[in-house]
């Protein structure tokens, strides 16, 4: 990435372990899942999936947080009703908090934003379908408005004031990665002194979700088998994984140049040190050997560091059949017989879509700051993956430089290398 890679000034997540970034990382710490039972719709007898992993409702109702955040009154949600506005909103007003960085009009045209959805506001889409058709009405005016994925960086650029390069990056589970990177690039590029990362998504729709199911892609119970908790169905590198587990979620991070950090006096101890991004060129949800081993090789590459210098690898590990597997291959080629420990955050908070990389990252972060890896619950080891994944308890690990997979449908691919700065 050259001499000046970007450095984070600030990050927010919201996930199924919760609404607060601190609670939600001693949640992960200890071991918590954050999978229950599906609630978001109603479900009929012959529903095919059950559980899920869901976020907590923000409140609304408090005059004080109202005052503090607008988009969040009942008034705005009349109109933004699907909730990719206000959780993304929230996860980026909260990051700007905790760095301490106000957008000014002389700061507007240099802050980018690349914050953005794999799904978007596709519920809105489907109220105003059924609405037509079983009410006879035609669609509110915001329907469309709340499905335009891009309209999520612009309400975000609204309610900030960037005036600087946006941009809506869609890769579908890979996309809060490659929006990390996309704002990277603005950087590098000279276009931008800040950028506005990160994704949010809501998939818990009825037909998306049993879409992933009619596709083998979402967990599955064994047919026969005694009903298992919600919390043990995510399972990511065990012999026993059947699929992943549809979540919710949002996450923040904010980019900056080192230099304009400094120069605004704004605190930072980890930086962007290397990425890649690939293309399968292969299948279009099957992940392909040779790509993905490529994507964390450029960006081990990019940070001019050897792979010996990761000390974890925050895994993709969506818990499916064949995805865990070729992920591993990859990290095998990569790493050889030594390969660092490899976390599964999926295996907590189940997977949130385009949000899981950028909130995956961020426990990362997390676990960067405090020298600790969250374990991976709910593995059984498969004798065709032989790793260090972490189970069961937490880890204390010293972590100066970690890799973060994250693969998306499409065969679209992007790896990060992110640094802890002394």
């Amino acid at each position: 990435m050259g001499n000046s890679n970007p450095v984070i000034i600030g990050y927010d997540a919201i996930s199924a372990l919760g609404s607060d970034l601190e609670q939600q990382w001693l949640r992960a710490l200890a071991g918590e899942s954050g999978i229950g039972t599906l609630s978001r719709f109603p479900l009929t007898a012959d529903f095919p999936v059950r559980i899920a992993g869901q976020v907590p409702d923000i409140d609304d109702t408090n005059k004080t947080i109202n005052k503090k955040y607008p988009f969040l009154t009942a008034r705005h949600q009349a109109s933004w009703s699907s909730p990719v506005f206000k959780y993304a909103m929230l996860t980026v007003a909260r990051s700007l908090e905790r760095c301490g960085l106000e957008i000014t009009a002389d700061l507007a045209s240099r802050v980018a934003v690349t914050y953005s959805s794999a799904i978007g506001g596709l519920d809105a889409v489907l109220k105003a379908d059924r609405r037509m058709r079983e009410e006879n009405k035609l669609p509110p005016p915001y329907s469309n408005p709340n499905s335009c994925i891009n309209m999520i960086g612009g309400k975000i650029a609204i309610q900030t004031g960037a005036q600087g390069p946006i941009v809506t990056p869609i890769t579908a589970c890979a996309t809060g990665l490659t929006s990390i990177i996309t704002g990277a690039m603005f950087l590098a590029q000279g276009r931008a002194d800040v950028a506005i990362c990160g994704a949010v998504d809501f998939a818990l729709v009825e037909p998306i979700v049993a879409g992933f199911y009619t596709m083998n892609g979402v967990y599955i119970p064994k047919e026969g088998q005694e009903e298992e908790p919600p919390r043990s169905a995510s399972r990511p590198f065990s012999k026993d994984r059947r699929g992943f587990v549809i979540s919710e979620g949002a996450g923040a991070v904010i980019l900056a140049t080192p230099e304009f950090a400094a120069d605004h006096h704004l605190p930072f101890n980890i930086e962007l040190a290397g990425w890649g991004m690939t293309s399968d060129a292969h299948h279009f949800v099957a992940p392909h050997f040779d790509t993905i081993k490529q994507c964390m090789k450029n960006a081990i590459a990019d940070a001019k560091i050897s792979p010996t210098d990761i000390a974890s690898v925050n895994g993709h590990a969506a818990s499916t059949r064949v995805g865990d597997k070729v992920e591993y291959d990859a990290i095998r080629a990569v790493f050889g017989e030594k390969a660092p420990p490899v976390t599964a955050n999926k295996s907590l908070i189940g997977h949130a879509m385009g949000a899981s990389s950028v909130i995956e990252s961020i426990f990362s972060f997390q676990g960067m700051r405090d020298g600790l890896l969250p374990p991976t619950i709910n593995y059984q080891a498969d004798p065709e993956i032989d790793l260090d994944c972490v189970a069961d308890e937490k880890r204390k690990l010293s972590q100066e430089f970690i890799l973060k997979n994250s693969f998306g449908f499409g065969g679209c691919n992007s790896c990060a290398v992110f640094k802890r700065i002394q």
